[in-house]
């Protein structure tokens, strides 16, 4: 630690040295010059010189005071270097995202929204709370197991996109946005959008496989409940996580509920609901994959292939039974 001597510390002024020296022993200093006090090298502030300070710039060195100290990453920078900071600094684009969702949830609720429109264009306007007929449904795609048993399997995806009015359409793309923004930043997109797809497949096969075989059916809640599964599955990875804690145990309260409203009111198709659930959790989990990191992504793919061709061979075997009973 280096001292400083004082006026009596035994040695004479230096002959040789220019007034106002602080470093001679004996001499005042100037005012505006620097003073040392008590072993601290003190200056003036380079924007107030009446304001004596021993902080310094930690960018450009200078003095500054109390009134100038601007914090740094690393001590304190004045004012200037600060502004010439913020000059050069580059500038990054903010993407604002409309109620928290990612893109491909709010292209989803988009083509619902687009095919709840067709719907009533086709039907007219008493449509929008009664519904369309039976007949406008099936034209439009519902799912019916007669016509699914005897070659159109398609109508296990097109009725996804179907809805009875704006009441069910308004309770599915609100789920939708609440779940969709949550799960498509986890998983990414391209995997989201096969939870989506799987575990509304999997709500339609449900829904076919063992619901009753001469009724209608349409809506996106299989894939709903599909998203609220990869929800809560994703969640219970990570419970050791105060916040993944506390979500899970949100999910959980949703599933009870929504179950205990799809056993309980009539004309709710409980069968797909519970098909997507459970096609989501399983759905969720092979999404992130197992094993060792080198082999999940392969793990996960198979894995979501071999969900796919189960729903088929489902269907499949449902289509025999319903063309042997219904002799077709």
């Amino acid at each position: 630690m280096a001292q400083f001597g004082g006026p009596d510390d035994g040695h004479p002024p230096r002959p040789d040295a220019p007034p106002n020296d602080p470093s001679t022993p004996g001499q005042t200093p100037a005012p505006g010059d620097g003073e040392r006090t008590s072993g601290l090298f003190l200056e003036t502030c380079y924007r107030h010189a009446d304001q004596v300070t021993g902080v310094h710039c930690t960018r450009c060195g200078r003095p500054i005071c109390t009134d100038c100290m601007r914090p740094a990453a690393v001590g304190y920078q004045c004012p200037d270097c600060l502004r010439e900071a913020g000059a050069t600094m580059p500038r990054r684009r903010r993407q604002i995202t409309v109620g928290g969702t990612g893109r491909i949830t709010r292209i989803l609720i988009a083509i619902n929204v687009a095919v709840f429109v067709v719907e009533i264009a086709i039907a007219g306007g008493q449509a929008l709370f009664n519904g369309p007929t039976g007949r406008q449904l099936y034209d439009m795609g519902a799912l019916f197991p007669p016509a699914i048993a005897q070659g159109q399997y398609w109508r296990l995806i097109t009725a996804m996109f179907l809805h009875l009015n704006i009441i069910h359409i308004g309770f599915n793309m609100w789920a939708l946005y609440i779940l969709g923004g949550p799960v498509e930043s986890w998983y990414g997109e391209w995997r989201f959008v096969a939870i989506y797809f799987i575990t509304g497949f999997f709500g339609s096969v449900a829904s076919y496989a063992f619901g009753p075989v001469g009724e209608l059916g349409v809506g996106a809640s299989g894939a709903i409940f599909g998203l609220l599964g990869a929800f809560a599955v994703y969640n219970f990875r990570r419970r050791d996580n105060r916040m993944a804690y506390a979500n899970l145990r949100v999910a959980i309260t949703f599933i009870v509920l929504n179950l205990f409203i799809s056993f309980y009111f009539r004309g709710i198709d409980w069968r797909a609901h519970v098909g997507g659930l459970v096609a989501g959790v399983v759905a969720g989990y092979l999404a992130e994959g197992f094993g060792p990191p080198e082999t999940r992504k392969v793990v996960s793919v198979i894995g979501l292939f071999a969900m796919v061709v189960l729903g088929v061979v489902v269907a499949v075997g449902r289509s025999a039974a319903i063309k042997h009973t219904l002799g077709i």
